[in-house]
């Protein structure tokens, strides 16, 4: 994901600039598409209406990406977003992404790329969604650690099992135990640090291991 970052950047002049507050609804699962949306400043989490009624994320946007692509030509959403922070965004509506990709033809690979990369990081979460907890949650992370491009991953143990739809309880059980075996530690409050990726990647390939 890291290499489509900013890459549409160059072409915002395109997009209406619209500001959010914390905790704002972007747009809601569902809903008819009204366009895509370029994260300028601040924040959002992606979150899924799962069968049981909870919302889970399922992910947190970088600055200098999209998201919502799945909501043009009117298509639903797929997912809703919600600023975590006060928030700047770009919005495309399906007139701006037709007239720019016509002028600009290398911005229609630039979204198509993206909005690949969203639906496949979907199938993987419904793969995943009755695969053992732990599973989950060391899959959860390693995505989290291709989000921020760091070690240090920014989310707390409520957050995390909101990711996996589970307890609080129970997620703190899983990471103190995996803090012990020298899987991860935490480097301050709020903060995850993996220490050893390849022993996550094992229980995400392996739901008896650990």
């Amino acid at each position: 994901m890291s290499n489509l970052r900013y890459k549409l950047e160059p072409y915002l002049s395109y997009a209406q600039v619209l500001h959010f507050k914390k905790k704002a609804s972007i747009y809601r699962q569902g809903e008819g598409g009204k366009g895509f949306y370029y994260l300028e400043q601040g924040g959002v989490k992606i979150v899924l209406l799962s069968d049981n009624g909870h919302e889970r994320i399922v992910d947190y946007i970088q600055i200098g990406t999209l998201l919502g692509e799945h909501g043009v030509s009117k298509s639903p959403y797929l997912t809703s977003a919600f600023a975590t922070s006060p928030s700047i965004l770009y919005y495309f509506s399906d007139e701006a992404l037709t007239k720019m990709c016509k002028d600009h033809p290398e911005a229609a690979l630039i979204f198509t790329n993206s909005l690949i990369y969203k639906v496949r990081l979907l199938a993987e979460l419904i793969a995943f969604h009755d695969s053992p907890v732990k599973q989950q949650t060391a899959y959860y992370l390693l995505k989290l650690l291709q989000i921020h491009e760091n070690e240090n991953i920014p989310i707390d143990q409520t957050s995390l099992a909101r990711y996996v739809d589970t307890s609080r309880i129970t997620v703190n059980t899983i990471v103190q135990k995996w803090k012990s075996l020298g899987l991860i530690e935490f480097s301050h409050p709020g903060t995850i640090r993996i220490t050893n990726i390849d022993k996550l990647r094992e229980i995400v390939n392996n739901s008896e291991h650990m």
